[in-house]
């Protein structure tokens, strides 16, 4: 399984501004490994192998996807980060075209023909619905891994996303859809609220901020999409860091702190966000923060 306590990295001073390049760096080399333990107790359950054709929603830098395609799978990613897709294509092997699949040579449903496990993929940039085929047998796993229930209205997005999904998969395919759990289950959650606390002028104009999971969200989001629950499962995914550096690198790249940023600059939310990670730090300088997180099995109708 991999590592949740992630190595120390030199970055540049922190009130100096952060690219997308970096940010997206931050996320694949930081944070994303923090949901290792989320993807692999999944897949693990739904017993993810060579007959899995997996579509993922928001695949971020491709940490799911490489897990997937390890034991077998199909799998395809659709992200609209652009950034991040750049880093899921370095770290599946890909020849880095703005939509491309992985691999040297393509069959006729777009993934590679190559035998290594790594190169079982395509990558999409773009809507849900870019990710068609044509000449391939339908998606039967979609999942979201991009985790619900900690923003305000953080959930908005996915329903519309699963209704582009949906129709690109079998009937009775598996959806996976994955929320934080309780705040009394999560170490991370007072850190959180920063956030909150440094949206407030902004939040008006701007909905966001941190919020407690709420026990029906997935399932809410599951009724809107016509999905029929069929399970659930809860995870623990500790936070582990390097050094608190690393932590405020990892926590920021997430974005659930941009309106904070927005409204108090960045400089003011790493000061606050450190200082509340203060009591997460252990005596040799690492933190760690206890998470559970929670994942809803669903199938299509």
């Amino acid at each position: 399984m991999t590592p949740t306590l992630v190595r120390h990295h030199t970055y540049a001073a922190s009130s100096a501004p952060v690219d997308p390049g970096t940010r997206a760096r931050d996320w694949a080399e930081i944070q994303e490994r923090v949901l290792a333990p989320l993807h692999e107790a999944v897949f693990d359950r739904l017993e993810v192998g060579a007959g899995t054709r997996m579509l993922s929603l928001g695949c971020g830098s491709g940490l799911a996807l490489l897990a997937a395609a390890s034991r077998g799978a199909r799998v395809t990613g659709v992200d609209t980060d652009r950034e991040r897709l750049a880093l899921a294509r370095e770290r599946l092997g890909s020849p880095g075209r703005a939509e491309d699949s992985v691999g040297r040579a393509e069959d006729s449903g777009g993934w590679a023909r190559d035998t290594e496990p790594a190169r079982r993929a395509r990558l999409v940039e773009g809507p849900p619905s870019a990710a068609a085929t044509t000449g391939a047998p339908p998606y039967n796993l979609l999942t979201a891994f991009h985790p619900i229930g900690c923003a305000a209205g953080d959930s908005e997005g996915l329903a519309p996303a699963l209704a582009e999904a949906v129709p690109l998969a079998v009937r009775g395919a598996t959806v996976v859809l994955t929320g934080w759990g309780p705040p009394e289950r999560c170490a991370t959650a007072p850190v959180l609220r920063v956030a909150a606390r440094l949206a407030e002028p902004a939040r008006a104009a701007r909905p966001g901020g941190w919020r407690p999971a709420l026990r029906d969200d997935l399932e809410e989001v599951a009724a809107r999409a016509g999905l029929k629950p069929d399970g659930s499962g809860r995870v623990s995914c500790p936070f582990g860091y390097a050094d608190v550096d690393s932590a405020v690198r990892g926590l920021l790249s997430t974005g659930l702190f941009d309106a904070a940023a927005r409204a108090t600059g960045r400089s003011r939310v790493e000061k606050e966000v450190a200082e509340a990670l203060l009591p997460h730090r252990r005596p040799d300088g690492t933190v760690w923060m206890p998470n559970v997180f929670r994942y809803l099995v669903c199938v299509t109708t």
